[in-house]
């Protein structure tokens, strides 16, 4: 067969320019965790865990959550979420692994107009525990959700689950760089947060009512990877040709960490205070929030000078700059309009250098 007629096939099943950047999803293969580097820990209270995934397991103490090697096929990593101490949740128990779409990335499923485009949402998940589990999408600007189910039909067994969602036709869908969908799936919340499955339902949903608490297990695993949602009503192979490079910057978008003793430069804009710009890996969702342990001075005619007890902030940030503009403080004897190197200091987080927060 010709690449032509091999190039016409692939357009017939991946319509209009689908053939790459089909998922939504960022890090669905579970590569990437910048913060924990792979390390198991506590999943109790809502918090970013790996790279864009976000939730937690507050009913059941000492849960845990960590970047596993044990995979599906053709997958390298999962997210595993160990269940600490089982317990039954209460009405407004909030039990879940989640990622946040931006809106930039579902502005093309016209959404919330008669054009509305379905979407597929596949993935590969593993359980100690079988049943019928449960999920749901809901909007960020609207309150609508699609709640869906699931059958793990094999304990300790890797199974591909696809579910197809129609596209809502009312509604307003963030199409920018704020919150566009939420994608959840539900690890045992509350009966406030499960309705019916199977269309979209006015309320903010998470899982399915009678669908299986995993929470209520002490000692379960949950292994989740290969997640994949895409435009249209065919599920395709998971996009696995993104590169290693591009995958990791856009992860990056919404969190970054520094090097450990980076220099960047600035000037001083009196004797206690300065402004510099500290350079970015790739620009970010939005203006950033930073985590920070302490900085010196390098190179200037005053011994070093650690301000650890003051704060760095950001001064100023455009989304389309590889710059953070910060404002300095708690120096002393700078002179005003003196370019000066600063080295950063500390490990926030148990990891390394600096981070830079834009997540949703």
């Amino acid at each position: 067969m010709s690449n032509q007629s091999e190039l016409a096939q692939l357009a017939g099943v991946f319509s209009g320019s689908a053939l790459s950047n089909r998922n939504r999803i960022i890090n669905g293969a579970m590569v990437f965790d910048q913060r924990n580097g792979g390390s198991s820990v506590a999943f109790t209270s809502a918090a970013y865990k790996l790279d864009r995934w976000v939730g937690a397991v507050g009913t059941a103490t000492g849960t845990t959550i960590q970047r596993s090697t044990t995979s599906a096929t053709g997958f390298s990593n999962s997210a595993l979420i160990t269940i600490g101490t089982g317990a039954s949740p209460v009405a407004g128990a909030v039990n879940r692994i989640y990622q946040v779409i931006e809106g930039y990335n579902i502005s093309d499923f016209a959404w919330g107009t008669a054009s509305a485009s379905a979407i597929t949402l596949s993935f590969w998940v593993r359980s100690s525990v079988t049943g019928t589990f449960s999920g749901a999408l809901y909007g960020a600007s609207t309150i609508q959700s699609y709640p869906f189910t699931y059958t793990i039909s094999a304990a300790n067994t890797f199974e591909q689950k696809t579910i197809i969602i129609s596209g809502p036709t009312t509604g307003t869908w963030n199409s920018t760089n704020g919150a566009g969908v939420y994608v959840n799936f539900d690890l045992g919340s509350g009966s406030t947060f499960k309705t019916s499955a199977g269309s979209w339902t006015t309320g903010t949903y998470i899982g399915v009512t009678g669908s299986t608490n995993l929470c209520e297990t002490t000692g379960a695993t949950f292994y989740l990877t290969g997640v994949q949602l895409e435009i249209g009503d065919t599920s395709t192979p998971f996009e696995h040709p993104r590169s290693y490079g591009d995958e990791l910057a856009r992860c990056q978008r919404y969190y970054q960490m520094t090097n450990a003793f980076a220099l960047f430069s600035g000037r001083g804009t009196g004797t206690t205070t300065a402004v510099a710009s500290l350079p970015l890996t790739v620009p970010m969702r939005a203006s950033p929030t930073l985590t920070t342990n302490g900085i010196d001075t390098r190179g200037y005619t005053s011994a070093a000078v650690d301000i650890s007890n003051g704060t760095p902030y950001v001064h100023s940030y455009s989304t389309n700059d590889n710059l953070l503009t910060l404002n300095l403080s708690s120096f002393d004897n700078l002179l005003d309009d003196r370019v000066i190197n600063f080295q950063i200091t500390g490990s926030p987080n148990g990891a390394t250098g600096w981070s830079i927060d834009a997540e949703l």
